[in-house]
This record gives C-alpha cells, sequence and structure tokens, in this order.
C-alpha cells in the first residue's frame, strides 16, 4: 500500500497508489492495481494538473518488478509528480526495504523506492542507494 499526501496552500490532496498483485497457483499476478484497498481514487491526470499546481510527469507500470516464477507477481506502478508550488508532501509506504515475497519456489518481487529531487538537482533516496 501506497499513500501520498500533497499539501499546498491550505489545500490537500491525498492519493492511493496501487501495485502488484501476487500471483496464483494457476496464472500470473495483477499489474497496476490496488490490493485490499476500496473505495480510493485513480484520478486522471488531467483532473489533478487542471486542479492542483503540479504535473505528472510519468504514471506508468515498473517492469518486471514482480517476482519470477511459474508465474509472475504482478508489476508496480511508477508515479512521479513535479511540484509547480511550494508543498508538504508525505509518503507513507511499505515494501521498502523487505522485498514482497515469493511462494511455491516463485522469486521475490523488487523493493519499491521513493525518491525527492530537489530544485537544485540533488536527491534522496529511501532507501539510500
Amino acid at each position: 500500500m501506497n499513500n501520498v499526501t500533497i499539501g499546498m496552500g491550505g489545500r490537500v490532496y491525498y492519493e492511493t497508489i496501487g501495485g502488484g498483485h501476487g500471483a496464483s497457483p494457476t496464472g500470473d499476478g495483477l499489474s497496476g492495481s490496488h490490493s485490499h484497498m476500496t473505495n480510493t481514487r485513480n484520478t486522471p491526470v488531467e483532473a489533478l494538473e487542471r486542479a492542483y499546481p503540479l504535473r505528472v510527469l510519468s504514471y506508468c507500470l515498473r517492469p518486471n518488478s514482480g517476482g519470477k516464477g511459474a508465474f509472475r507477481g504482478g508489476d508496480g506502478i511508477v508515479r512521479e509528480y513535479e511540484m509547480l508550488s511550494m508543498t508538504t508532501t508525505t509518503v507513507n509506504s511499505e515494501r521498502r526495504v523487505v522485498n514482497p515475497y515469493g511462494l511455491e519456489h516463485g522469486q521475490p518481487g523488487s523493493c519499491g523506492v521513493n525518491t525527492l529531487i530537489t530544485r537544485d538537482g540533488g536527491s534522496n533516496c529511501f532507501p539510500p542507494r
């Protein structure tokens, strides 16, 4: 589960970002979907950019991030924002240090990464690389 909260100018935007589902005994896992989360938003990029001073630079599947096996785990999501004004941003996420595990001899999926790129081009990653 991944949650992003962006506060700017007295307004707050909250979003949950999906990921990959694990494989089943009979097929591959679903990519880019919410798992165990209901009644959440998947706000269209155009609506988000119109309502808030930000741009979504990337919103796509993270290739090959699901674990390998007889049936692959689903791939996660890449979501990249560019803030166009001062913001306070909070990310609440999991599977950043411990990989999503594999079952029945399946390989673990990739850990997620949260990266902050500053205006001067510096960056901070969690987990650190």
